[in-house]
């Protein structure tokens, strides 16, 4: 998508989340049909988001906001430091 998905709308009965557009329930642009889609909000509670995948509708940083997903710790390679040894003079 998008618009970044709102976790938690105000009012999420006004509107379609069928796409992109959040139509008002009364204007449906998106030709989804003649029904308004509601949001997870109005069918499994406040905390839908703890059901189900929602990894398609939800951004990565939203998920990692919301403990569903948890940011990958990149370890650092340990690099050997780098050591210049002083030269022998050769006698010619």
């Amino acid at each position: 998508m998008a618009k970044k998905f709102p976790i938690a709308p105000k009012k999420p009965e006004r509107i379609c989340w069928g796409c992109d557009k959040y139509c008002r329930e009364d204007d449906l642009q998106c030709g989804n049909g003649c029904e308004r889609i509601q949001h997870p909000i109005e069918l499994d509670g406040s905390e839908w988001y703890k059901h189900g995948d929602w990894s398609n509708l939800l951004s990565d940083e939203q998920q990692v906001q919301l403990g569903l997903k948890t940011i990958p710790i990149v370890e650092e390679k340990a690099t050997k430091p780098h050591i210049k040894l002083p030269l022998k003079n050769k006698a010619v």
